[in-house]
């Protein structure tokens, strides 16, 4: 049972430790706070006036000026490089105060070895410092020290003395205190100490000592010690440990923990002090008046001190656990008492543990109160969703310690008056409540313990409609985390959330028909997941039962595209090459190259959430005429073309192509047989890589013109960022490549590490063949890229035409591969002439496109650009006579169409113009 008298006991002794209250003093206004912030851009001065404008540097500038009254405030979180001095005196009732500035908990700091001195003043006040080079109180009198903490290398962090009078020293840690020197009438409370070589607290001819609610620790002497004419003193409360310490201690030694001399004996009172000491190791913890004793029976039996001591073998038997001795057991009455522990916590009767205290008190010994420490409530609710008019239950717990002591209230979220929750079996707060209106109310629940600390809970129920449900469901595409390039998440992914649906009861089973020819039955979710096979619109039906077996059915159209996505360019390396594995190509069977999904290889990096790939995709070996198409999809024959070769020959394109859910890209050689060589260059995916921006397309290397040719194993480094309108911290660049006056059979791969070169290729010239190729490059050291050359030699023309970095404007949507114009329809192009290839997407501002020459009648040009716009004096693909020649060609769009234009040499052509994604602003 909790006493009447609770509150007057925690009370009693205040004024001893604080002094009058502060009412008492006269009524005169205070003067201005003085401020000091070090910080930079604080605009300090220590020649200034300490405003909040201009405020102090240090604190010692602060404490040579600050007057009766004043408080210096100063700035917590930061660290004060200074010793500082306190030699100013307050007055009664108007003392000078220093004191971080911010919450309860703020802190300010001194150095490390930098202390504080308060001498010969009077009326001063310190809170909330932290101070490593130790305090000193010399000479002083009314002085509070308040939540300090201090550590120094001698064995007292705190030395009180020189005739000081009424020092109060509260809530603070501190390593070994001394007082000394004729000091009178301090007292010390809630703080913890710890000693090391000395006692932890000493007082010597230190008259009317008042030692209460400390929790001290013993290292290699007393933990209490009073001696000399230290008489009148009082030890309170306390929780005195001794430690073994083998490593700087001799053992076994006589440490007490009280040692009262015969000269400070008289007048000293001892008692509510805890002991815990081991008896094999400390066989006296006592020693008064140069007796010692072994316990406090025999203590209490000669001496007539500690009746109300307690002796325990272990830390953990004293204070901190349920059930402590400390607990509930201290004399509220005893000088010093203070209404807040050293956390700041207030006194509260722990309902497991006998009120043992004076007079039925229960605050706790030493210097912390053992707390409930409740932190968190959680309710349920019963039904969580049900038809208006159902009886709602609700039930609220928490994890407090002390759960007889709980109470609970529950705001139903409707407007009507939160109501207290009825305690029922196992300590459980319990409320009911029966909803008027539809909707979706949020219930909130408030713990309250018995000191009032709170804390709360929400969780929202549903109050639906009477009668028949109506089934809703949203679709939204699932994609890869931000940044995320591990985790898998297949392209053409939806998530399907019925919770939308307006059911009587929870839903306790959906059916979704995806709208691809199937359905998928799921239990106890509203929600699924679904990959589609390809772009486009499906009709999709729902239907939910709810936990009653009511049924409501919907059917929508779901739109399904891929997602725009940045780059992620890699080091070049070979995926694939069926010279060595696989075996060649065989004409109309499908074969699947998978992609490096969710795995590495060597140091080359995944790509798990990828939407599309690029490849450089290589034909050799063919035994007859043919072309290779590259597609997401097994089963369809694309109708469009990325590499032509001719019989014996070798040939190369780059291939931009969205990945199947498996991560597999399909190609299918239309006739004959042929090896296929696979490098891959990079990857889109969204919520990842970097955004493309095109350029005019700019010539940035020439060897006609400038090098000479490249020889057979020779390399060339290209600057291609910080040039050309490509900014220098592009991380990719698109590049049209081209090889002419080739003296043999090569190829010639371009990458960004001189010193690291890949197996890979990205251009195949062959001698009285100029032969192009757009080519996507990580940018190398100093922004260039390196040209290698295998056999003979050969010219390289290297324009740029676009790049990809933070600086990039434009992100990628794949799409199937698809024809957008093809003149062999509508009559060749003529030489000086141009065609109009229509069908991106509106809003695109550029696309990729697979630009196709055949049957042209000479060696020329064609020219991709946007539609409207000025042609650009520079070429995407070259003809040759007769040869069916692909380029992978990235061009800037206008009202959804791309004008292609034959150059004003090598006579006519047919045009082939096959999409491959586009670019819009994001």
């Amino acid at each position: 049972m909790r006493p009447t008298r609770a509150t007057a006991l925690l009370t009693a002794g205040l004024v001893t430790l604080f002094g009058a209250p502060a009412g008492a003093a006269a009524a005169a206004e205070a003067p201005a706070n003085l401020y000091v912030n070090n910080q930079a851009g604080s605009n300090c001065s220590d020649s200034g006036s300490g405003t909040q404008a201009v405020p102090y540097c240090t604190i010692s500038a602060a404490a040579k000026v600050v007057q009766p009254g004043q408080t210096v405030r100063i700035k917590s979180g930061t660290v004060y490089d200074e010793n500082v001095t306190i030699s100013r005196s307050g007055e009664p009732g108007k003392p000078i105060s220093f004191v971080p500035d911010g919450t309860v908990t703020s802190r300010a700091m001194l150095s490390p070895g930098k202390g504080l001195t308060i001498g010969g003043s009077s009326h001063v006040k310190v809170e909330r410092l932290v101070i490593r080079g130790g305090i000193q109180v010399k000479g002083s009198s009314d002085v509070q020290l308040d939540q300090v903490y201090s550590r120094s290398a001698t064995p007292n962090s705190l030395v009180i003395g020189e005739g000081s009078s009424d020092v109060r020293v509260s809530r603070s840690s501190l390593v070994g205190v001394l007082v000394d020197g004729g000091s009178r009438n301090t007292v010390l409370s809630r703080n913890t100490v710890q000693g090391i070589f000395g006692p932890v607290i000493a007082a010597v001819d230190a008259p009317g000592t008042v030692i209460t609610n400390n929790t001290l620790t013993s290292g290699c002497a007393a933990t209490v010690s009073v001696s000399g004419g230290s008489t009148g003193s009082g030890l309170h409360n306390n929780v005195l440990i001794t430690q073994v310490n083998t490593g700087n201690c001799p053992l076994p030694d006589a440490r007490n923990a009280v040692l009262v001399s015969k000269s400070a004996a008289v007048g000293t009172v001892a008692d509510y002090n805890v002991v815990a000491a081991d008896p094999a190791l400390f066989p006296a913890p006592y020693n008064w008046s140069g007796t010692t004793y072994k316990d406090p029976a025999v203590f209490r039996a000669a001496t007539g001190q500690g009746a109300h001591d307690i002796s325990v073998t272990s830390i953990e038997k004293a204070i901190g656990y349920e059930g402590a001795a400390a607990i509930d057991s201290a004399d509220a009455t005893a000088p010093g008492v203070l209404p807040t522990d050293h956390l700041g916590n207030a006194a509260v009767d722990d309902p497991l543990v006998p009120n043992t205290g004076k007079d039925g008190g229960y605050l706790d010994r030493g210097a912390t109160e053992f707390q409930d420490w409740l932190s968190e409530a959680t309710l349920t609710v019963d039904p969580p969703h049900a038809p208006v008019g159902t009886e709602v239950a609700v039930r609220a717990f928490s994890n407090s310690r002390w759960p007889t002591t709980m109470s609970y209230q529950v705001d139903f979220g409707d407007g009507s008056a939160p109501v207290d929750a009825k305690r029922g079996e196992g300590d459980y707060g319990n409320a009911k409540h029966t909803y008027a209106k539809p909707g979706d109310y949020v219930v909130k629940v408030t713990a309250v313990n018995g000191v009032g600390k709170t804390a709360s809970t929400e969780k929202t129920v549903k109050a639906a409609p009477a009668g028949p449900g109506t089934a809703s469901f949203t679709a939204t595409q699932v994609l890869p985390p931000a940044g995320d390039t591990e985790e898998h998440i297949a392209p053409l992914t939806y998530a399907f959330d019925v919770s939308s649906s307006v059911t009587p009861w929870p839903v306790a089973r959906m059916e979704v028909d995806f709208g691809e020819g199937w359905y998928q039955g799921y239990d106890g979710t509203t929600r699924a997941q679904h990959t589609y096979a390809k772009p486009g619109e499906y009709k999709a039906t729902v239907k939910v039962t709810d936990t009653k077996g009511g049924t409501a059915t919907t059917t929508r159209t779901v739109r399904v595209d891929y997602a725009p996505s940045g780059y992620v360019p890699v080091t070049p390396y070979r995926l694939q090459d069926t010279r060595t594995w696989g075996g060649a190509l065989k004409g109309a069977e499908p074969t699947a190259v998978p992609m490096p999904l969710a795995f590495k290889t060597g140091d080359f990096s995944t790509a798990a959430g990828m939407s599309a790939v690029v490849l450089n995709v290589t034909l050799t070996e063919a035994t007859q005429d043919a072309f290779l198409s590259v597609s997401p999809n097994r089963e369809e024959i694309p109708a469009t073309s990325n590499v032509n070769v001719r019989k014996g020959g070798t040939t190369s394109n780059t291939v931009t192509v969205p990945v199947d859910e498996h991560g597999w890209v399909w190609m299918r050689l239309n006739a004959g047989q042929a090896a296929l060589i696979v490098d891959f260059v990079g990857f889109y995916q969204p919520n990842a890589g970097q955004k493309f921006s095109p350029v005019s397309p700019t010539r940035v290397a020439d060897t006609r013109e400038a090098g000479g040719a490249l020889g057979g194993g020779q390399t060339r480094t290209v600057k291609v960022a910080g040039v050309a309108g490509v900014p220098a911290g592009a991380s990719a660049v698109a590049l049209n490549l081209t090889s002419t006056d080739t003296t043999a059979g090569t190829f010639v791969t371009a990458y960004p590490d001189p010193a690291n070169r890949p197996a890979t290729s990205n251009l195949n010239p062959e001698p009285g063949k100029a032969k192009s190729s757009q080519v996507l490059v990580p940018v190398g050291p100093n922004g260039t890229i390196t040209l290698y050359n295998h056999w003979g030699s050969t010219h390289l023309v290297v324009d740029v035409v676009g790049f990809y970095g933070k600086d990039g404007k434009a992100l990628f949507t794949p799409v199937v591969p698809k024809r957008l114009a093809d003149t062999r329809d509508t009559g060749k192009l003529a030489q000086g002439a141009t065609t109009t290839a229509a069908g991106v997407p509106a809003g695109a501002v550029g696309a990729v496109v697979n630009l196709t020459a055949t049957e042209s009648a000479g060696a020329g040009y064609l020219t991709a650009y946007g539609f409207g716009a000025a042609r650009p004096n520079a070429s995407s693909l070259n003809t040759l006579p007769g040869v069916t020649v692909p380029n992978h060609v990235t061009t800037p769009v206008g009202d959804g169409r791309i004008s292609v234009y034959n150059g004003p040499w090598g006579g006519s052509t047919h045009v082939i113009t096959d999409l491959l994604g586009y670019f819009t602003q994001g």
